[in-house]
This record gives C-alpha cells, sequence and structure tokens, in this order.
C-alpha cells in the first residue's frame, strides 16, 4: 500500500513561487514553526503542496542558508566525505551548515567533477585514472589500428569456407580380399609395400590327379597284299607273316568264280 498524497492537488498552484506566497510562509514558520508540513500550507492560507512548501524552505528561505560560492575547504570537505559516502547528499549536507543537498549535488556534478579529473583523478573511485580501466583504455588509444581487412570475392570466400567445413572422407574399411597386394611389382601407388594375391577359392582336399600321360605307340605296318589281289596264304612283301601283338588281317569277299 503506497503512501498517501500530502495534500489534494486538485486546487494547488504549480509553477515559480511569487514574493507574496514566500512572505506567507516565511511569517508563518516563524509564528508557528515549522511543524507538519501536511498541514502547514491550508494554515498558512497558500494554495500549495506540503512538499513544495517543505523544499521552498529547506533550499531558498531558511535565515542560515548561506549563499555565494563554495570555498576551497568545503570543496575538499566534499571530496573527502564522497569518498566515505558516495553519494548520499543528505548526509554530506549536514557535515557543511548552510549548504543543502540539493546544492551540494549540483555543484559536485557542475565543478568538483572536472577539478578531480584535471587532477588525474576518477571522480567515482577517487583513484588515479592509470590504475583502472581508463588507463587499459588510454593504452588501446595508443595501439596502432589494425589493418583493413583485404576484400574477397563472394564465390571465394564461400569456396574456402567450404573446404575448411568438408570432412575428411572416412577411412576404407579393410577387406579380406585387400591382404594381397595387388600389383605385381609389391608395392602400390602411395609406396606401401602389399603382398601377393591370395586364392581363397581353392579347397583344402588332396589336388586332383593328373591324368595318365599317353605312351606314344611306333606305327604299324598296314598290310596291303589284300588289296593288290594276293589269296591267303601267299607270300607278301609287307612281313605279313611276322606274328606280332598288334597285326591285323583284311580279307575281302569272295567274288564269283573264286575258292579259298
Amino acid at each position: 500500500m503506497g503512501r498517501s498524497p500530502c495534500c489534494e492537488k486538485a486546487h494547488t498552484n504549480k509553477g515559480a513561487w511569487t514574493k507574496e506566497e514566500d512572505q506567507r510562509l516565511i511569517a508563518y514558520i516563524r509564528a508557528h514553526g515549522e511543524g507538519c508540513w501536511r498541514s502547514l500550507p491550508k494554515a498558512a492560507g497558500l494554495l500549495r503542496c506540503g512538499k513544495s512548501c517543505r523544499l521552498r524552505w529547506m533550499n531558498y528561505l531558511r535565515p542560515d542558508l548561506k549563499r555565494g560560492n563554495f570555498t576551497d575547504d568545503e570543496d575538499e570537505l566534499i571530496i573527502r566525505l564522497h569518498s566515505l559516502l558516495g553519494n548520499k547528499w543528505s548526509l554530506i549536507a549536514g557535515q557543511l551548515p548552510g549548504r543543502t543537498d540539493n546544492e551540494i549535488k549540483n555543484y559536485w556534478n557542475t565543478h568538483i567533477k572536472r577539478k578531480l579529473l584535471a587532477r588525474g583523478i576518477d571522480p567515482q573511485t577517487h583513484r588515479p585514472l592509470l590504475s583502472g580501466g581508463d588507463g587499459i583504455a588510454a593504452s588501446n588509444k595508443a595501439a596502432p589500428p589494425p589493418p583493413h581487412p583485404i576484400s574477397v570475392p563472394a564465390k571465394a570466400a564461400a569456396a574456402a569456407i567450404f573446404a575448411v567445413a568438408k570432412p575428411p572422407p572416412p577411412p576404407r574399411p579393410v577387406d579380406s580380399s585387400d591382404d594381397g597386394c595387388r600389383s605385381s611389382s609389391g608395392t602400390t601407388s602411395t609406396g606401401e609395400p602389399r603382398c601377393p594375391d591370395l586364392n581363397l577359392e581353392l579347397s583344402v582336399g588332396p589336388t586332383p590327379s593328373s591324368p595318365p600321360a599317353e605312351t606314344p605307340t611306333s606305327a604299324r605296318p598296314v598290310c596291303l597284299c589284300y588289296h593288290l589281289g594276293f589269296r591267303g596264304g601267299e607270300a607278301c612283301s609287307c612281313q605279313a607273316d611276322s606274328k606280332g601283338p598288334h597285326e591285323f588281317r583284311y580279307f575281302r569277299p569272295l567274288e564269283q568264280g573264286q575258292y579259298i
């Protein structure tokens, strides 16, 4: 549940304060004190918001406010307090009598930051600039710019990317038939030694016996006496009387009027 509004803003004035409004606010606070800022505007006869009355009094109408520029001692005190407290301007203003938190914040952003940068000090960390990330940035500025990239045609770049991204071919599986060498020289085209091919279709049984060699037979003379007209029992000139294991006799049929 949020905070309730300090007043009804439907019938309040906005914008710059007039001198008459300032006089009414000063007179009421001098007579009654600050009191409750929520009910003060209605009691003082002002058509203003309670927050607006408080800020106007604290930052401009207080009698103990200091006018004029900040001194060097105040600058050093603000720097020292900022290194300890950070951006807690209300706590810093409590250590500087007569100065408001809003005034100190504006003075820090417009003057003290520039003074610290001129001294080579980081306004946020209060450390030398060269010891932090700014020193690295300065060294990066001193570094020479990188060379301009060489323009490559789109097709050549795509081909180069494809050649790099293409994976190497997988190794060829070793086959049992590749155990032997396919070349008679004993070496492959890559220079690796190869073994002679093996014929895996050979059977394990005994080798078939070779057919018996035919014995050469000497040519035997054939008796031609029958064809010459000799009869049986008559001697011939082809040694028909010699008996041999391979001798053959031929007879022709008898003609009419012939006898044995």
